[in-house]
């Protein structure tokens, strides 16, 4: 044997052993040897999401869920106070409505017995 072919069959086994530990290196779930990319990319859009999903401090659908179930006695509680909110602001809009009527009307009625005395 050659140096030739020793270097031939070095390299050889390095892109060999590059492949293996391309497909094996950071593999957390299932990576397809039929589709590797597209494996791969799926592999790191899962953990692209979520580390957002940390980053952001988001709420998964599971443990929503779970507040959801767990507190929906208080939600509807905060519904109904959230209403009676509501309801009060429009009626004390209608009020302040009402009252500036009759502030207008009394600055009115003052102008006139104001100019009519002079």
């Amino acid at each position: 044997m050659d140096l030739l072919t020793f270097f031939l069959i070095v390299i050889v086994l390095v892109v060999i052993l590059f492949v293996v530990y391309y497909y094996i290196r950071g593999a957390k779930g299932d990576i397809s040897l039929s589709r590797p990319i597209e494996s791969r990319v799926d592999e790191y859009l899962d953990r692209r999401f979520q580390s957002l999903v940390e980053e952001w401090q988001l709420v998964n659908n599971a443990k929503l869920g779970d507040f959801k179930t767990q507190k929906y006695k208080e939600l509807e509680q905060d519904e109904a106070r959230l209403a009676d909110l509501k309801k009060f602001e429009a009626d004390m809009q209608n009020d302040l409505v009402q009252l500036e009527a009759r502030l207008d009307r009394v600055e009115k009625e003052l102008v006139s017995k104001g100019s009519a005395k002079k």
